[in-house]
């Protein structure tokens, strides 16, 4: 074996380059939250055995075993990170081991494994894409190892969810069975890939072995490992392939702007500020904090969440943050958890927490069911109904992540620096840690994020005098988010107080965002610690477009949406009050009177008014009750309208509109979506490339002809048709049609062709109307030739 072992903190001992603040592993806290607890046995008990039973049903495990007996008969299918799946779900399952003690899944683990290892080549290389079929492997491997590594063989990312998982179930187990497989891997990529003559110049087409490197570094105290992580990122914009959407535009150094495709750049991040904190090389502090400060003060949502546009899985530019189209990959959302917890490793400053806690409790959790068993890919600030949880994906990045992300959160409570204990995260929990060589025990007990009250009870303490520094949050000191993106409009104040055995403290808060209480510590001492928590109104820079005259609702870290299970109008219509007064009340989802999952939620509740167009277009106006939930409870009893920023001027308001014949039809089509609700929604694009409005599309079909049609509610006269076309060139895979044509359906039942049809437009971002002789069906039907090497989809069609 190529690595001697050594905890983390001897690592940091050997070369005096470790963390400046030593993470408390997973392994000593005990989590026994009601909030967090039900998330964790959701993952234990769903979550994880679904992934698990994906990766037996899917042929991940098959992959492996024909790998360890190559064969040129073998046809190399799938995605080529498809073994990324086995990696990722066995690292979440050892992280749950700690919270759920389970000798049966310990042996299906070490079963699993068995069959990994047996896949490794005698030189460590570990990547059953190419394995399996040497002569011909996946179409995206190369025809020899990292020729396409830059492009889309995925081999280094392979290995960086190796070395994760492989990190993990160590901790969790103490079994070198795993490690020592990915150790092998690594040492493999340590001798092939580098800068001198005899070595692959190559650098990750998509980032994580950096990230994972530096773990496995600080694990083993093999310097080797920090220095390759190095040399992965030192090289990247220096190689063949330059491009922003694999942040490979520039030498890392030199960026200062968070672009392209928002997983890969928040795992390289995750990289940098590792490399940054482990060898204190002050270039990569810069270039870091510069991209941080980019992140969060112009391109991260108000959830948490980041990457905004679907074209590339995308950053967008400075402010460009649309609600509706919004990206916000689940990934995207666990990576942003990533970056931040490693600067304030590196830094030790609450704000990076304040942003990581955002991310944690909206954009990320919003990713998985509160059961376990649904997933969003992307999470949208905005629906008409387009969206709904799905049970996997056929690419199961998200999936396997919040597999393995969720039993993780133990590992983020804590962390410590020579006597400072940093309090970071509020959940009920036990927990030991090391302070200056000796042991200290904590009880954390709190009801945490549904009110602020705290309590931390020193369980046992041998190392005397030492400092507890509690976070207290951004949103207590009224700071929305560490920048001017966003901003509380309501005028509050909230307070907080800390005390000690029943002594108030005063004055204690200090400049890093932490409430430091030093003093020599007796066992039983109990720390409480209250924080005002009351519903908040946000508002947006008025450099974001797509907020202005808008607010968003937050309540602690808990950000709000309304949603159309609790509303009995059209939500999209309301218009909150000026200076809106906010009742918070405990309930559980429900639909119809119905409880849909025994969910402990908090409601807000309070006064708005509807805007709507009667038949004849006048405006009216109605009051209403509008009932908000936690945003990240959405879409759990159905498809339907929901949204995060609420209308608050009049001058963002989109009143409702009067039905039309085509809002009161039947939709059916030649390929059933979920998404074919947005036709008919009278929302139309205000250009072509306007990605705020829902669409539907046929991708990934091309050359061929599809249809959609309207049933009318009863026999009507007809003689126009204008279609909004969907076209996401020229980096996306939908373009205008060929041709299209409008049928009818006669009395017989059969589909006619209007006559005297004008036109048939096919203009990108405007409105393509046929005029034809008027008449009288039940049915309309809207005929599509799709491009000969794209697909195409539709914003609205509409019929007068």
């Amino acid at each position: 074996m190529a690595a001697t072992m050594m905890t983390g903190a001897s690592a940091q001992k050997k070369d005096g380059h470790g963390y400046p603040i030593t993470p408390v592993e997973f392994t000593k806290v005990k989590v026994t939250d009601s909030f967090w607890g039900q998330r964790l046995k959701a993952s234990r008990e769903v979550t994880i055995p679904l992934a698990f039973s994906k990766c037996e049903e899917t042929g991940r495990y098959t992959n492996f075993e024909k790998a360890a007996k190559p064969s040129e008969d073998y046809v190399v299918g799938g995605l080529s990170f498809d073994d990324t799946d086995v990696y990722k779900t066995i690292e979440g399952a050892s992280y749950s081991l700690q919270t759920f003690s389970d000798k049966r899944l310990v042996q299906y683990i070490d079963s699993v494994l068995d069959i990994v290892a047996k896949a490794q080549e005698p030189d460590g290389y570990l990547y059953t894409s190419r394995t399996m079929n040497p002569k011909h492997p996946h179409e995206w491997a190369g025809d020899k190892r990292w020729s396409k590594e830059e492009d889309l063989s995925h081999e280094l990312y392979n290995l960086g969810h190796m070395v994760e998982g492989a990190v993990a179930h160590y901790q969790a187990t103490g079994s070198r069975k795993f490690l020592d497989i990915a150790c092998r891997y690594a040492d493999c990529v340590c001798r092939e890939v580098g800068s001198q003559p005899d070595q692959a110049c190559v650098v990750p087409g998509h980032q994580i072995a950096e990230m994972a490197l530096c773990k496995l570094y600080v694990l083993t105290g093999e310097k080797k490992y920090l220095d390759e992580a190095k040399f992965l990122l030192d090289f990247r914009g220096k190689t063949t392939i330059q491009q922003e959407y694999s942040q490979s535009h520039k030498p890392v150094l030199e960026q200062d702007e968070a672009v392209g495709h928002a997983v890969r750049a928040a795992y390289m991040y995750a990289g940098m500020a590792d490399v940054a904190a482990l060898t204190g090389d002050q270039s990569y502090i810069d270039a870091i904090d510069r991209i941080w400060e980019n992140i969060v003060g112009k391109k991260m949502y108000v959830t948490g969440g980041i990457g905004s546009t679907a074209s590339g899985e995308a950053f967008g530019k400075n402010y460009e943050l649309p609600n509706m189209s919004a990206y916000c990959e689940t990934c995207a959302a666990i990576g942003n958890v990533y970056v931040n917890y490693r600067l304030f490793l590196l830094h030790g400053e609450s704000k990076y927490y304040d942003v990581l806690e955002r991310s944690l409790y909206n954009g990320l959790i919003s990713g998985v069911s509160l059961d376990g068993g649904g997933f969003f890919y992307p999470n949208p600030l905005e629906s008409m109904g387009q969206h709904q949880r799905q049970p996997w994906f056929g690419c199961a990045c998200c999936p396997s992540n919040i597999a393995r992300f969720i039993p993780s959160l133990p590992g983020y409570v804590y962390a410590v620096n020579n006597r400072d204990v940093y309090v970071n995260l509020f959940m009920s929990n036990t927990s030991k840690l090391t302070v200056a060589g000796k042991a200290v025990q904590l009880e954390q007990t709190t009801e945490y994020p549904w009110n602020g009250d705290i309590a931390i009870k020193v369980a046992a303490n041998k190392a005397g005098q030492w400092a507890m520094k509690v976070r207290i949050p951004g949103w207590v000191k009224n700071q929305v988010v560490p920048s001017d993106l966003y901003e509380y409009s309501d005028n509050l104040r909230p307070k907080y107080s800390v005390e000690v055995n029943g002594t108030k403290l005063e004055g204690l808060l200090t400049d890093d965002g932490y409430f430091t209480i030093d003093r020599k510590w007796k066992k039983g001492d109990v720390v409480r610690v209250h924080f005002d928590m009351e519903p908040r109104t946000i508002r947006a820079n008025g450099m974001v477009e797509a907020d202005r005259g808008y607010v968003a609702i937050e309540r602690g870290p808990i950000v709000y949406c309304a949603e159309w299970p609790d509303n009995d109008f059209d939500i999209m219509g309301a218009l909150i009050n000026q200076s809106p007064k906010m009742v918070v009340e405990d309930g559980t989802l429900h639909a119809k009177d119905k409880k849909v999952a025994d969910y402990y939620i908090k409601t807000i509740k309070t006064d708005a008014q509807t805007l709507s167009f009667d038949k004849d277009g006048r405006l009216t106006t109605k009051d209403v009750k509008l009932t908000l939930i936690p945003y990240y409870a959405w879409c759990h009893r159905g498809s339907g309208k929901m949204r995060v920023w609420l209308t608050q001027d009049l001058s963002a308001s989109r009143p409702s509109k009067p039905a039309t014949l085509a809002s009161l039809s039947k939709i059916t089509a030649s390929t059933p979506a979920t998404s074919l609700s947005s036709i008919n929604d009278r929302l139309v694009p205000k250009d072509g490339d306007d990605r705020s409005m829902p669409y539907y599309h046929w991708w990934p079909k091309n050359d061929c002809t599809e249809w959609i049609a309207y049933e009318f509610p009863q026999a009507s006269s007809v003689q126009s048709s204008t279609v909004y076309w969907f076209d996401d060139g020229p980096w996306g895979g939908c373009r205008v049609p060929k041709a299209w044509r409008i049928f009818y359906k006669d009395s017989q039942g059969n589909w006619q062709p209007v006559t005297g049809a004008d036109k048939y437009p096919t203009i990108k971002g405007a409105a393509c109307t046929v005029n034809f002789e008027p008449v009288t069906t039940t049915e309309l039907k809207l005929e599509i030739d799709l491009p000969d090497d794209n697909s195409a989809g539709v914003f609205e069609w509409s019929v007068k």
